[in-house]
């Protein structure tokens, strides 16, 4: 019984000292991101991002934030040294993704995490340097998963501002998760990560000697993947025509899906916000619509009830719909 008691206690201990605080995790995230400076070829200032260290001498990053780039250097946060990029060893404008070489740069490495695993409503923190203030660390939540064709990009609610691009967002455990890669500026809290998968499959093809940046960009190059999931999936699929209806037994409520992409959508996760006169809000529902809704049209959703619905009705104002996830079909 002793013994069953000792290995309970120490499980305990065990699970308690691997729980790891904000602040740690801001600690550790803080010896291992860069603040990204890039000149032109002409060697004037132009553009600033974030990075962080992936293994000796590598940074990883984002390519838009050292496309057209001529040189430029980096420097962890809280550090006055600064470290000259000598190159880039992989790169892939699809995925916004480069990987510089960064001689005599001694730093440990971020570990990484598995996408695959992350689910929506996890705690995770943005590590970065928006509009130049250096060491910016924030909290937010996975608010969704976006599925395009195939592949995915991550929708956080931690804040990412220019200067932010290529900075490491890691989850609970301090392992990266995400690289930042860009917000909207007509939406509140929609920022974007690509998922480090994508960064593990790019660093394992990253066995080259590196090239000067200048050798490398290029001005004309194929639209980004955020570039296209940015322009098409947020602003253009839309809940339209709320309508409340009712029997004798049940309140129901239903509203419209209107598709306006180029392609057909399906799975479509929905939050329902419904605030008092005081534009408090007073009740929350989470709906799936798992009908297809072909591109350029609208599908009216089923009829969603509630027992208490007269209730809620009674005491609603307003109604507040957001997208939070959905699938693109091929």
């Amino acid at each position: 019984m002793k013994k069953i008691l000792v290995i309970y206690f120490l499980t305990i201990m065990s699970l308690v000292e691997a729980q790891i605080t904000p602040q740690q995790i801001a600690q550790k995230a803080f010896k291992s991101t860069v603040l990204i400076s890039i000149n032109d070829k002409d060697q004037q200032p132009l553009s600033m991002g974030s990075g962080f260290v992936i293994g000796n001498n590598l940074i990883a990053t984002n390519y838009h934030v050292i496309e057209n780039g001529g040189g430029g250097f980096v420097k962890l946060i809280g550090s006055d040294k600064k470290y000259q990029i000598t190159g880039i060893i992989e790169k892939s404008e699809r995925l916004d993704l480069a990987i510089l070489v960064v001689n005599g740069l001694i730093a440990p490495k971020l570990s990484f995490g598995d996408f695959n695993k992350v689910e929506v409503g996890e705690l995770v923190y943005a590590i970065g340097n928006p509009s130049g203030l250096e060491g910016t660390f924030s909290q937010g939540i996975v608010s969704g998963i976006r599925t395009i064709g195939d592949e995915k990009l991550l929708q956080i609610t931690a804040p990412i501002s220019p200067g932010s691009s290529g900075g490491p967002v890691v989850n609970g455990n301090g392992e990266v998760i995400g690289i930042a890669v860009a917000t909207l500026t007509n939406g509140q809290n929609l920022n974007f990560a690509i998922p480090v998968n994508y960064l593990n499959n790019l660093q394992l093809n990253g066995n080259k000697l590196p090239k000067p940046l200048s050798d490398v960009s290029t001005p004309n190059s194929s639209e980004s993947f955020f570039e296209s999931v940015g322009r098409n999936v947020i602003e253009e699929v839309n809940p339209v025509l709320f309508k409340w209806t009712s029997n004798q037994y049940m309140g129901y409520y239903t509203f419209s899906i209107k598709n306006n992409l180029d392609k057909a959508i399906k799975d479509v996760i929905c939050l329902v916000i419904f605030y008092d006169e005081t534009d408090q809000p007073i009740e929350t529902e989470l709906v799936v619509i798992n009908d297809l809704v072909p591109a350029g049209l609208a599908k009216r959703t089923k009829e969603f009830g509630r027992i208490d619905a007269d209730e809620v009705r009674s005491l609603t104002k307003s109604t507040e719909i957001r997208i939070l996830n959905f699938e693109i079909l091929k």
